[in-house]
């Protein structure tokens, strides 16, 4: 039985292989049939393409490599995918933003519906679906309603730093709790515990193992060898089929167990009326007419659970960025305070209204951004038609890459040296002022895709940088002789990229006494 297996195996095996090879000569056809060529790469290899030559725990590497080689617009195929890496701002903007109309859609991942991440409508591919539940996340975090959040973010940010001095050894959990506090409250009007809490660990326990595989990379052992989800349990291989089941119910409890407390809350009357993004919106839908309920419901706890599932991903990974940054450039951290005390004082704590005088605090945070991009590919473009770019064709469907890790590497468009090195200053003029680089206006996005929430985003990150620098001293960790405990930083990959939990010591400044610290436990800030 054992040789008729492994023929079936073979057999379907080569269905997608030779849907490859047809596919590359229509490509190659309607090239020559427009006459335009495709933008420099690679030489791919007969059906595999591209693929066996890409770090797949880090393409960004593999993509700015080819982009010192073929240039800032770079062709490679994979399979059966085409790909198109944009390794420079100015390409970016050009067919990103400025034509946007083309750029605007979402290649398709064979990963999302089995692992259950199609509740993430950042995925969704441009159209009626993706509008509605754009529309309805925007309502909430436009910049105007966004502002009503930073009470809420510096209160968050001082409660952070009350658990990172009680508990400094779990750092990254307080990190966590904080990335996640403030748009819990917005989207579920859910205030989460200090420590522990329970749907704090839900999240993290769905997001931590789904993001991996939502990238184009990931995905496309699945799209070439879908009948990997048909195995049976007890067969070799079927690790994937239990893993994206697993994912599924873990991913829909995240966005089940939130939704339905909301619903709980507005049936029991002897809550206050609330105000949330999910509250709102169905107390919206119930004048609606009965037929549109299921698909409007539906797209409100798409846009909900992509709330919650971006701040876990970016703002925890660039927070773990800046504590690495300070444990590893000390001197960078003592002028960020000396900034803050010569600006502030030592007898209060910062806030919004400080930070246009605060510019070396911003700077900081800019090159928090850039240093170690925590979306070093961001989330891919297709196209939905064909395209011509500096006499370059760009098939339609073809999936597109901004190469973030690139620019950050070459120090943006002021070209500044030293790209590797965490280098605040390079945002900062002569005259002391901010520079008009600012990598915000890359990292989360470009054209119609960019990130609704970058201004929530922007301001918690600004809070937790702001009040840990004020109140907190970052260094190396020790052993019991002293020593410094040396360390080389590792990064857990996927959609997003995060420093590994490393050692470091976190404690109050000097001037900030054990009767301070036990105020701000019983604060009401």
């Amino acid at each position: 039985m054992a040789p008729a297996v492994d023929g079936h195996l073979a057999i379907l095996a080569g269905i997608p292989l030779s849907f490859v090879a047809v596919t590359a000569l229509w490509r190659f056809i309607k090239k020559r049939q427009n006459n335009l060529s495709l933008p420099p790469g690679p030489v791919p290899l007969p059906l595999l393409g591209n693929v066996l030559s890409i770090d797949p725990q880090e393409p960004w590497l593999t993509y700015t490599e080819w982009g010192a080689t073929y240039g800032d617009l770079v062709f490679m195929r994979n399979l059966g995918e085409e790909m198109v890496v944009i390794n420079s701002q100015h390409i970016a903007e050009a067919l990103l933003d400025k034509r946007s109309r083309i750029y605007s859609d979402r290649p398709y991942l064979a990963t999302l519906k089995p692992y259950g991440l199609s509740i993430n409508f950042a995925f969704l591919g441009y159209g009626d679906e993706w509008r509605l539940c754009r529309r309805l996340f925007h309502q909430t975090f436009r910049p105007e309603s966004a502002v009503k959040f930073r009470p809420m973010q510096i209160r968050r940010a001082r409660e952070m730093v009350v658990n990172l001095v009680d508990d400094p050894q779990h750092y990254h959990d307080h990190i966590v709790t904080f990335s996640l506090s403030v748009v819990m409250s917005a989207v579920y009007d859910y205030d989460i515990s200090a420590r522990d809490d329970p749907l704090v660990r839900i999240v993290v326990k769905a997001l931590i193992p789904g993001t991996a595989v939502l990238t184009p990379e990931r995905a496309l052992m699945l799209k070439t060898f879908p009948f990997l989800l048909k195995l049976p349990d007890w067969c070799w291989g079927s690790s994937i089929k239990r893993g994206a089941r697993a994912s599924t119910e873990r991913v829909n409890q995240m966005a089940d167990v939130p939704f339905q407390y909301v619903q709980q809350r507005m049936a029991d009357s002897s809550f206050v009326a609330q105000s949330s993004m999910v509250a709102e919106n169905l107390r919206r839908m119930e004048t609606q007419e009965e037929a549109s309920k299921p698909a409007f419901e539906n797209a409100l706890k798409k846009a909900a659970t992509t709330a919650i599932g971006a701040s876990y991903d970016t703002t925890e990974a660039v927070l773990m960025v800046f504590v690495l940054a300070m444990v590893l450039y000390p001197d960078i951290q003592k002028r960020a305070q000396a900034e803050i005390d010569s600006v502030i004082g030592r007898d209060r704590l910062p806030t919004f209204e400080d930070r246009a005088s605060l510019p070396y605090i911003d700077a900081v945070m800019r090159e928090t951004f850039r240093w170690q991009p925590v979306a070093p590919l961001g989330v891919p473009h297709a196209t939905s038609s064909d395209d011509v770019y500096e006499g370059y064709f760009i098939p339609k469907g073809t999936i597109i890459t901004h190469n973030i890790w690139s620019g950050a590497l070459h120090g943006m468009k002021s070209g500044t040296p030293d790209a590797s090195r965490f280098i605040p200053e390079r945002f900062i003029d002569v005259d002391g002022a901010l520079t008009g680089d600012d990598p915000a206006q890359y990292v989360f996005g470009l054209g119609r895709r960019i990130c609704p929430g970058r201004y929530t985003a922007d301001a918690s990150t600004w809070s937790a940088i702001a009040t840990m620098l004020a109140t907190l001293d970052i260094s190396s960790a020790k052993d019991d002789q002293g020593k410094v405990i040396s360390f080389t930083p590792v990064f857990i990959t996927g959609v997003a990229r995060c420093p590994a939990v490393f050692p470091c010591s976190i404690s109050t400044r000097s001037h900030i006494h054990s009767d301070v610290v036990d105020g701000w436990r019983t604060a009401e800030f």
